[in-house]
């Protein structure tokens, strides 16, 4: 179920392109990109500690982790930037 605030299947279809590949583990993630973004998002929004992300959006240490990692490897600055050309193409169309 899609809480009010997440992304939606539109968004994330979006979003999935612009992401790297996961970088290889010995097991899989428990957790879908899509939920570990909500639950940043979530947090961002909220304002709370990390260990008050709800479970659904993954273990907060995940959801933790999920967020560091994208800031050291500059993932958030290239989604940026490219859901940026995406809207000003977006617009130009219009």
């Amino acid at each position: 179920m899609t809480r009010r605030f997440d992304l939606t299947d539109v968004q994330s279809a979006v979003l999935e392109p612009l992401l790297s590949a996961p970088e290889r583990s010995s097991r899989p993630s428990l957790w879908s990109r899509r939920h570990l973004i909500d639950g940043i998002r979530w947090r961002i929004r909220v304002g709370t500690p990390w260990r008050d992300v709800p479970p659904q959006y993954g273990s907060w240490s995940a959801v933790y982790a999920c967020s560091g990692r994208w800031q050291r490897h500059g993932t958030w600055k290239r989604l940026l930037t490219a859901l940026q050309i995406l809207a000003d193409a977006a617009g130009r169309i219009t």
